[in-house]
């Protein structure tokens, strides 16, 4: 079955108090899916983020964002009062995050929250008390390390004291018992977060609408993963990482690119025949219908920069776990195929290719990578299988208008003669391309709701290797019209990506 989709970041919803989140608007969102006749939201990672605001790097593989628990439903079950929320300085510009005013307040009206639960007896509950019971692997982890972190001034736990740092018995035991209410508070967190998402994705799936998650391949040195599970990454006895991810240079980066995340010790994961792995895609699997996994190819092969290099220049090629790893996914969670989408943008071998036909993954297509110079690109759609999902950008490229606008005359005119637009006017441009990606042979379409909308570079999402101007971007409310909507129908119908339950009146 043909399908098509939205990517929107839940972060992106507009609503009040400063960010999107779990609140009406995400519900709406879903009716906003169902009536433009799609079939998948594809969201971006859930985690709780640090410095930078980057939702590939979080404090926990399976901790959600604080940042995305609806306050207004808080305000209905009487754990915080309007005038709370509305005293709290969220930022007033609806237009963009401002992660500053957003973590200085966030946490103290939640804090609150936190306090008259207690008061109300939830933390005695049985609900309560079984979350934390189901959630006992990871979560008491993960509660500790905020706590701890919060009482080192938010550093990161190579910086705390040693016997804390190496997670000494005697030091793990005292913490507890000095941080045991901090420890609650965040736990009482992630059981709103765990409530609330599950039930916007179970309306979503009532409404015939599956949920695209994205998992990071690497997860963040400042976090509950590392701390906690030293021996699953290459780490010294001093808890330093021996070599830190990234990719080498090219003809985008003269120095490559020094994401600085821990490398897994593959070896370790393999004797323990994956056993946090199959921990993390089953959480994920309960969170999402459907999970992207980001940098697949760092799975046949990754690129290992010694720890402490400024740039990515003088790393190395080491080998990954292969389809290992994915067999033993398989086999653990009794599923005859994983719902994985492989992102295998970038430089490719001929080793990841034949991977990612083996595995039966479908890969991605972007068709803002299709309009090269060569004129022979391999994302142009005519050279497409079905097996694949096509986007006309991620949340990592310009918006389809942005592009266009910075595309030199050439590559216009041939992007133009392709589609067979040579007089469409520049305003429409948009459209012709989204036309492209859903006429295409790939199975599923996914488009981002700025391109959808026309929108130009300042709807950008994230300009990888910059720091402080992205993740901002916000919907306004009201801004995705009906007229919108009908074509979106219109375009879903014409291509067969239409879902069957939904009806062509007015189309």
């Amino acid at each position: 079955m043909r399908k098509s989709g939205m990517l929107m970041p839940v972060s992106a919803l507009p609503g009040a108090y400063g960010i999107g989140c779990f609140s009406k608007e995400a519900y709406e969102f879903v009716d906003i899916l169902k009536e433009a006749g799609q079939k998948l939201w594809q969201i971006l990672p859930l985690g709780q983020t640090g410095y930078g605001d980057s939702p590939y790097q979080s404090f926990s593989t399976f901790a959600g964002n604080p940042y995305f628990i609806d306050l207004e439903t808080l305000i209905e079950d009487e754990l915080l009062t309007k005038e709370e929320c509305d005293q709290a300085d969220f930022g007033e510009n609806e237009e963009e995050i401002d992660y500053e005013k957003i973590y200085n307040a966030r946490f103290k009206v939640l804090k609150l929250a936190y306090k008259r639960a207690k008061k109300n007896g939830l933390m005695e509950s049985k609900a309560y008390r079984t979350y934390l019971e189901e959630e006992k692997a990871w979560l008491a982890d993960y509660a500790l390390y905020m706590a701890v972190k919060d009482s080192f001034d938010g550093k990161s736990w190579d910086q705390w004291e040693e016997d804390i740092r190496l997670r000494k018995p005697e030091a793990i035991a005292a913490y507890q018992e000095q941080l045991s209410a901090e420890i609650d508070f965040y736990e009482f967190l992630q059981y709103l977060f765990a409530g609330q998402w599950a039930g916007l994705k179970t309306y979503a799936n009532e409404q015939g609408i599956e949920i695209i998650g994205d998992i990071p391949i690497y997860v963040a040195f400042d976090s509950a993963d590392t701390w906690a599970n030293p021996e699953l990454f290459q780490l010294n006895e001093k808890g330093e990482p021996v070599a830190v991810a990234g990719c080498p240079p090219d003809a985008f980066s003269a120095t490559g690119q020094l994401w600085g995340n821990p490398l897994y010790d593959w070896g370790y994961h393999k004797k323990d025949h994956y056993s946090w792995w199959i921990k993390r895609m089953e959480y994920s699997l309960k969170l999402y219908d459907v999970v992207r996994v980001d940098h697949f190819r760092g799975f046949e092969a990754y690129y290992s920069i010694p720890y402490g290099d400024p740039t990515a220049e003088f790393g190395h090629w080491e080998k990954g776990p292969g389809l290992d790893l994915f067999a033993r996914l398989k086999k653990s969670l009794k599923k005859e195929e994983l719902p994985i989408i492989a992102e295998d943008l970038g430089f490719l071998t001929p080793e990841v290719h034949e991977m990612l036909k083996e595995s039966g993954f479908p890969g991605m297509k972007v068709l803002e990578f299709a309009f090269d110079d060569s004129e022979n690109s391999d994302y142009l759609p005519h050279k497409y299988q079905e097996n694949c999902i096509v986007y006309t950008g991620t949340h990592d490229n310009e918006t389809l208008v942005g592009w266009y606008e910075n595309m030199n005359r050439r590559n216009k005119s041939f992007a133009r003669e392709y589609m067979g637009c040579r007089h469409t006017p520049k305003k429409e441009m948009h459209w012709e391309f989204i036309r492209l990606a859903m006429a295409s042979p790939a199975k599923l379409a996914v488009i981002p709701v700025q391109d959808y909308l026309g929108l130009g570079a300042e709807a950008r999402i994230n300009e990888p290797s910059t720091l402080g101007k992205n993740w901002k971007w916000r919907l306004l409310p009201g801004e995705i019209t009906g007229d919108v909507l009908k074509q979106c129908r219109r375009m879903a119908k014409l291509y067969g990506r239409l879902p069957e339950t939904v009806s062509d009146i007015n189309m």
